[in-house]
């Protein structure tokens, strides 16, 4: 191992056993969007001043769980955006509009019918606000990103659009139009239309659609390979996701069961993207990339890493990496179940002093 790559290791090594009284701190902020949009952005960072030479970093969501409640818990094991400040970095949790504390969409408010409402191009224009402002807040002339499933896709879009702005990409178990096959998402599942073969099934998935807390641990516990899910998962972060999700809504208290809103253009975009179309070219980012899979995701296929990879022919690095058996949720996950591997490979990726291939696979 090269010498620059041992250094790098000692550092995430000491970084991942930071004592455990450590606790940064949090700010809330109110970025302005489009007309008419406001974004809420929660900022984490180490009490003092930020590592200068590492950069600021925006995490993003996925299709239905806001950013605190994905990157924020208040429990152990269940804050990346903790875990990434007290590495050094300064940390902003973002919400999309027409999720958590961002403003939605007016037809949010009505029966959800029509359209399905917030496309990948609003949320570009959603990320391209709080990039501006998070350049301007940390004086940086570019920014760290890291997004989770449609969370990835929506960066990816972004990194193509304005490359100039990103020094590294994370994109963790993404879709990007790898295959024409997907056994959740694609032909012959409840996202097609079944009137018009091939295209999205947007009157029977409507505008948006509300989400109970239990229906957020479904499709975890079916990846997790055993019967008692707490060897897995800590009890305290399945709790904790369920709580922060619904706290996102004002209006969840009025369901029974309690549930929050999410828009479903994310659910749209992503079939399209199932379905082998693709939606953004890979080709114009110029940043360095890291593309996370985690072995047991539901979400992401290996072809879609395989072709972002081959896609990729102007970033300033690539590196894949597939955790062994982990789940879509590896950064909630206990650490012997993917997320101090996962933890790793992020903090090893955004240090300065991490030498990395031009292209290609890592484990």
């Amino acid at each position: 191992m090269k010498p620059s790559l041992v250094s790098c290791w000692m550092l995430v090594g000491f970084l991942l056993a930071s004592p455990a009284q450590a606790v940064p701190t949090r700010s809330e902020h109110r970025v302005p969007g489009v007309p008419g949009v406001t974004l809420s952005v929660r900022e984490v960072r180490e009490k003092g001043k930020p590592a200068a030479s590492l950069p600021p970093v925006i995490l993003l969501h996925g299709a239905r769980v806001p950013g605190r409640a994905s990157f924020d818990l208040p429990v152990a094991g269940g804050s990346l955006a903790a875990d990434l400040a007290l590495a050094g970095h300064t940390v902003f949790v973002m919400d999309a509009r027409g999720y958590g504390g961002s403003t939605r969409p007016a037809a949010m408010s009505a029966p959800a019918t029509g359209r399905p409402l917030v496309s990948s191009h609003e949320v570009v224009q959603d990320v391209h606000a709080v990039v501006t402002w998070v350049k301007k807040r940390t004086r940086q002339s570019r920014v760290a990103l890291l997004g989770w499933a449609t969370g990835g896709h929506w960066l990816g879009m972004y990194a193509s659009l304005h490359p100039e702005e990103v020094s590294h990409l994370v994109i963790l178990n993404a879709l990007y139009a790898g295959g024409a096959q997907h056994a959740m998402l694609g032909r012959g599942t409840n996202f097609e239309d079944p009137k018009r073969p091939g295209q999205f099934n947007a009157e029977g998935m409507e505008a948006w659609r509300w989400n109970t807390a239990a229906s957020l641990l479904g499709v975890w516990d079916r990846s997790i390979p055993m019967e008692d899910k707490s060897q897995w998962r800590s009890p305290e972060v399945a709790e904790s996701i369920q709580r922060e999700a619904l706290a996102s809504d004002t209006q969840s208290g009025s369901r029974t069961p309690p549930a929050f809103r999410a828009p479903s253009g994310a659910l749209e975009d992503s079939f399209y993207l199932a379905t082998g179309r693709q939606l953004w070219d890979a080709a114009s980012i110029t940043s360095r990339v890291l593309i996370i899979r985690s072995e047991k995701d539901f979400w992401s296929r290996p072809e879609d890493v395989t072709v972002l990879q081959e896609h990729l022919v102007h970033a300033a690095s690539v590196k894949a990496v597939v955790i062994p058996e982990a789940t879509h949720f590896v950064h909630l996950d206990r650490p012997e179940r993917g997320r101090d591997l996962f933890l790793r490979e992020v903090l090893g990726f955004f240090s300065p002093t991490q030498a990395m291939p031009a292209s290609g696979a890592g484990q």
